[in-house]
């Protein structure tokens, strides 16, 4: 939505050359916009991964071309184990393996021979591109702080001495390496325990460790900083993710012991999860550390507010993931097995959002509230303004009073086709049931030819204020191009766009659909 505001002039006295101006009232009116959901490791390119480079801005052209004012992506972290960008090192750091090695050459810091790539264009090696990535911005750190002009290394310090998770978060990321990635927890018990005398001995031990960690998250802040600013000039707005929990084996865990439920050991006595349903009799062990909500409520939820004072940096909006657990969330004692044994705990409700409302003002926010949402979970996103979600290919198979369905949307939502979570909307209506695929194609009133794009015109023509749709559904993919398939170890987040996604038949038929459906920009 955005702010209007009516100005009257009014002469209040007609024989006065002066001019009087009376603001009398100020409107929130709602555009309708749509956007695009594809994480920037899903752009095409010839580094084995997508980059904040060429391809990103000819994506953006895209959105542009197409009518588009929003670009969703997923959470920009450093992944951990499993690639995944909802489990990272560091909820305040961001991904070196999306820097743009050509951009580095441009700067001096490698040789054209270095920045020069041959691996897969197609589905993400990850660790052929670790090795290869994290080794060139190894040597061109070298070279920086070897041959940098005065300016550039002026600029470089600057930025360490105003990012204040930073020295930390090398730190960490120099020790796993040294200590052989191992858990923080298993590392000298002073170190786990960050006593002072051991930080400053390992930081002068690490240093040019720690300074390679530093100008890889330079490069990173720089690239996403003018790769951001060009879709904002084009009037497109990035939509960024902040998942809800952090990992246990993480610089914001081993920097903030106090803010979780941990024992003297430093090992979780609680965990996070969500209790059994008709997915699954023993429901989902997440594994990462609750927060104490007590001891951040009684530093009046700093850690919080710097984490999404942050994440505004990065992004536009943020959509927070698992919302509901700010009500209340699922915990389970350390040593259970499997999720069964929780209970609900109350979260910190509107406690929270009033301390980042008055420590941020306006709160961007879209609220993940899928899955079985009590009306107490309601009331605090309705509370506060938050849009909620709306996924079609959940709004079939249950009835005309599926909220899901189009007809029973509200303005204040998102609709999506599908997330990074679903399937395709291809793969998803062919795994369909005969029945229930007629059911689908009932409410279309259809017979079943260009089944994607009835789903994708739909969510357009949707009354809600957001519609944001994965890029393989404009592209019409099988369920080869999904993104992530949950609860399922390997493969996931690999997905890649080919060279020829971003074609302009496809941004003039998207355009199309999204001047039918009252959707372009202003």
């Amino acid at each position: 939505m955005q702010l209007i505001y009516v100005i009257v002039l009014t002469a209040l006295n007609q024989a006065d050359f002066h001019s009087y101006f009376n603001v009398i009232e100020v409107y929130m009116v709602r555009q309708r916009k749509s956007g695009v959901l594809l994480h920037p490791s899903s752009l095409p390119g010839a580094g084995g991964i997508g980059s904040f480079g060429e391809e990103a801005r000819r994506f953006v052209d895209f959105l542009h071309k197409s009518g588009q004012s929003l670009w969703q992506i997923l959470p920009l972290g450093p992944t951990a184990y499993g690639n995944s960008p909802y489990s990272c090192y560091s909820a305040f750091a961001g991904n070196p393996l999306l820097v743009n090695l050509e951009a580095v050459q441009d700067d001096g810091d490698l040789l054209p021979q270095e920045a020069r790539t041959v691996l897969s264009s197609e589905r993400i090696d990850f660790q052929a591109v670790e090795e290869y990535k994290l080794g060139r911005l190894r040597d061109a750190a070298a070279r920086f702080f070897a041959e940098a002009p005065q300016k550039r290394k002026e600029e470089f310090w600057q930025f360490c001495d105003g990012t204040f998770w930073l020295h930390d978060f090398a730190l960490f990321m120099a020790l796993k390496e040294e200590f052989k990635g191992v858990s923080w927890k298993d590392w000298p018990d002073a170190l786990a325990n960050r006593e002072p005398a051991a930080l400053s001995f390992w930081s002068e031990k690490l240093g040019t460790a720690i300074g390679e960690q530093k100008y890889q998250q330079w490069q990173f802040a720089r690239q996403w900083k003018k790769l951001k600013s060009y879709a904002n000039v084009l009037g497109i707005s990035v939509v960024g993710d902040l998942p809800i929990f952090v990992a246990y084996d993480s610089a914001d865990v081993w920097a903030n012991p106090h803010l979780f439920h941990l024992d003297e050991k430093g090992v979780p006595i609680v965990v996070a999860g969500v209790p059994p349903d008709y997915f699954s009799k023993t429901g989902q062990l997440w594994g990462n550390p609750l927060y104490n909500w007590e001891k951040m409520a009684h530093e009046g939820y700093g850690w919080w507010i710097a984490r999404l004072r942050n994440d505004l940096c990065l992004y536009d909006m943020v959509r927070i993931d698992h919302f509901r657990g700010f009500e209340a969330f699922w915990e389970v004692p350390m040593w259970e097995k499997t999720a069964v044994n929780g209970r609900w705990v109350k979260g910190p409700g509107e406690g929270l959002f009033h301390a980042l409302r008055n420590g941020l003002g306006n709160l961007p926010i879209i609220a993940e509230d899928l899955g079985i949402i009590t009306p107490e979970v309601e009331a605090l996103r309705e509370q506060f303004g938050f849009p909620g979600m709306k996924i079609l290919q959940f709004a079939f198979g249950s009835g005309p009073e599926n909220p899901y369905l189009p007809h029973n949307h509200v303005r204040s939502c998102v609709v999506y086709t599908g997330t990074h979570d679903n399937d395709t909307t291809a793969g998803w209506f062919e795994s369909l049931k005969a029945k229930e695929q007629k059911n689908v194609l009932a409410y279309f009133d259809r017979d079943g030819d260009d089944i994607v794009w009835q789903m994708v015109k739909c969510a357009l023509a949707s009354v809600a204020d957001y519609a944001i749709i994965p890029m393989q559904d404009l592209l019409e993919l099988p369920s080869s191009g999904r993104m992530n398939v949950p609860g399922v170890a390997g493969g996931n987040w690999s997905w890649r766009c080919s060279a020829d996604a971003f074609s302009g038949r496809l941004a003039a038929k998207l355009a199309r659909a999204t001047e039918l459906y009252g959707r372009l920009p202003d």
